[in-house]
């Protein structure tokens, strides 16, 4: 087994596209971001260490905060210079190469291709897909060498290659041992080569974990400040890192009530007797030096005397009088129920750091190192409303063919969970005027926009030329189930800017696409660390009870219900039908069964990711 820490991966980039003007391929736009990004985005979680090969002209590739290794092979190589390069630079056992205009790569590429040079005990991997020869019908095998898996320690080899004046990727190893490992999905292995093909893609829709990349790369926290009591700052998020003034506790103190000795008098195999000389009190430090031979009464949290490292618990104590106790032989070790000056925080250390959502514990924390206010960022300001002409207001008659607006109460109950100042705007009608309005209005007065409906390509939908006059959209599309039309862009209005989030108009893919994608950004605009992943949903591994239908190449979210079975393991099943519209599914479900992309039917007992409703519903 390969280790995925013992492989770097290399984005073969800064080769040119013929077809594409002589632009370089790996900075095309796709969805707002350059291509390679993309790639980088699937390679990342496969492998230890990244890396990019480029043949000139490093700059625009350095911004992606990776090494970029320049081809030191001269003249035009492709490739295989990429390949020589990386195989030179990289410290680990094992070399990764894809091309930079290859975004759809398998999610499992580094793993099925580090299994099979494993079984093969070969020196190199690469994908293979099948293809049908259209003159005989049958099917014919078609190597793509340039996603290849390879031992670094292969490089002689290409080195005399090389020598040898010999140029194809395809027969540099020679007589090392090569493995081919058979892939499905002709598809992930091909290149954007053309501007149509570019666009067919961008057409397709991003994946999940793309689209989250591209929410937290776009978003910046907002810059406004305030200082806040304490009891005002409960559920905001902290601006500025909190340096204790303090140690906590202050002094060594005892951790029970008992009495404080010194250690050196415990030990041997018979009783020892200590005499008493002081009463000890939480608050009230002692006055008696306790010499050796002599103990103190103390309480809980009272300092202790000087040349005291341990207390005995009152209960431990053998046989206690006003001026004596004794002690059987080894009822404590020296040092036991003594707390440490700093032992919490430490004077000087940070004991919050920015970006962290003030909760009770916080709250409590600051309190104990006597901190009245702390800096806040301030309330993010979200404006939202609901699409459609068979949208109504509770206390309205419904009319044929309409139906009560839920997403809004949805949206702002999510919305003040989460802390943000709401603007609810009410419903939309399927107005193109009305919706202009409605945007350039919440533009004024919001952060974030978010729309629920009015994304889909539906004749109605009004929103994609809108947005068109008014800003910029990064994506239309997001490849999950329930959530699909998805709107993400920043739009203007008179000297105004704001983030617009365009979720479906169904209830329970409002939802996901809220919890999934919306509720992250958000949190990063409200100052959340991204270092530390705050706006992350954590996920939890369970046992499915029963088979699960998946179809791969898509993220889907299904509702369902964790609990604990006979056999006192947890385990989770579906609610039931899944359709994006049934509402009550949600109410009857505690957690979000999430199935990635590369995920196929799920087999009763396997282990599928879930993520908690509790703390979010």
């Amino acid at each position: 087994m390969i280790n995925k820490h013992d492989i770097t991966g290399l984005i073969l980039a800064g080769g040119l596209g013929t077809r594409m003007g002589q632009r370089d391929k790996g900075m095309l736009p796709l969805h707002g971001q350059p291509l390679a990004r993309h790639v980088l985005q699937r390679l990342a979680p496969q492998v230890g260490q990244l890396a990019i090969s480029v043949h000139a002209d490093a700059g625009d590739y350095a911004r992606f905060g990776l090494p970029v290794w320049p081809d030191v092979l001269p003249g035009q190589l492709g490739p295989l210079a990429g390949l020589h390069s990386g195989m030179r630079h990289a410290g680990t056992p094992y070399l990764l190469t894809v091309p930079c205009d290859s975004p759809l790569l398998p999610p499992d590429l580094a793993a099925r291709l580090a299994a099979g040079l494993v079984e093969n005990d070969a020196d190199l991997a690469i994908a293979v897909t099948e293809e049908t020869d259209p003159a005989t019908g049958s099917a014919v095998r078609r190597p793509h060498p340039v996603f290849c898996l390879v031992k670094t320690a292969a490089l002689p080899q290409l080195d005399a290659y090389l020598r040898g004046g010999e140029r194809r990727m395809r027969t540099w190893h020679g007589p090392l041992k090569l493995a081919e490992v058979l892939f499905e999905d002709g598809a992930a292995f091909g290149n954007i080569n053309t501007p149509d093909e570019l666009a067919a893609l961008q057409a397709r829709g991003l994946s999940v974990p793309m689209a989250q990349a591209i929410l937290a790369d776009t978003v910046a926290p907002v810059t406004g400040i305030e200082e806040l009591p304490l009891p005002q700052a409960f559920g905001r998020m902290l601006a500025a890192d909190i340096i204790s003034p303090i140690s906590v506790p202050a002094h060594d103190n005892s951790a029970m009530d008992g009495y404080a000795l010194h250690g050196a008098d415990l030990g041997g195999g018979t009783p020892v007797t200590l005499v008493v000389v002081d009463t000890i009190l939480a608050g009230r430090p002692g006055t008696v030096k306790v010499e050796r031979g002599q103990c103190a009464r103390i309480m809980t949290g009272a300092v202790m005397p000087d040349g005291c490292d341990s207390v005995v618990p009152q209960e431990l104590v053998l046989q206690v009088n006003e001026t004596s106790i004794t002690l059987a032989p080894d009822s404590i070790r020296p040092g036991d129920n003594r707390r440490f000056k700093g032992e919490d925080l430490m004077q000087g250390q940070p004991a919050l750091l920015q970006g962290k959502i003030l909760g009770p514990a916080e709250l409590g924390l600051l309190a104990s190192l006597g901190i009245a206010a702390v800096p806040v960022r301030r309330r993010l300001r979200v404006a939202f409303f609901s699409t459609g002409d068979e949208l109504r207001s509770i206390g309205e008659p419904l009319d044929a063919g309409c139906i009560y607006d839920s997403n809004r109460y949805t949206l702002l109950g999510m919305l003040t969970r989460l802390g943000c100042e709401v603007l609810d705007m009410g419903i939309v009608k399927d107005n193109p005027q009305a919706l202009e309005a409605a945007l350039r209005g919440a533009c004024a007065k919001a952060d974030v926009i978010i729309t629920s409906g009015g994304v889909s390509s539906g004749a109605a939908d009004f929103t994609r030329d809108i947005l068109a006059r008014l800003g910029d959209v990064a994506f239309w599309q997001i490849n999950m189930r329930p959530g699909r039309p998805m709107a993400f862009g920043r739009i203007a209005s008179e000297g105004d800017t704001a983030l617009l989030l365009g979720l479906p108009g169904n209830p329970v893919a409002v939802m996901a696409a809220f919890y999934f994608l919306a509720r992250p950004t958000l949190l990063r605009l409200m100052g959340a660390d991204a270092d530390t992943d705050t706006a992350s949903l954590p996920l939890l591994q369970v046992a499915a009870q029963a088979p699960i239908r998946k179809k791969r190449g898509r993220t889907e979210y299904q509702r369902g219900i964790v609990e604990r079975g006979a056999d006192g393991r947890q385990h989770v099943r579906v609610t039931g039908a899944q359709g994006s519209g049934i509402l009550r599914s949600m109410t009857q479900a505690n957690c979000m069964i999430v199935l990635h992309e590369a995920q196929g039917h799920v087999a009763a007992g396997d282990l599928v990711d879930v993520v908690l409703f509790h703390g979010l519903m």
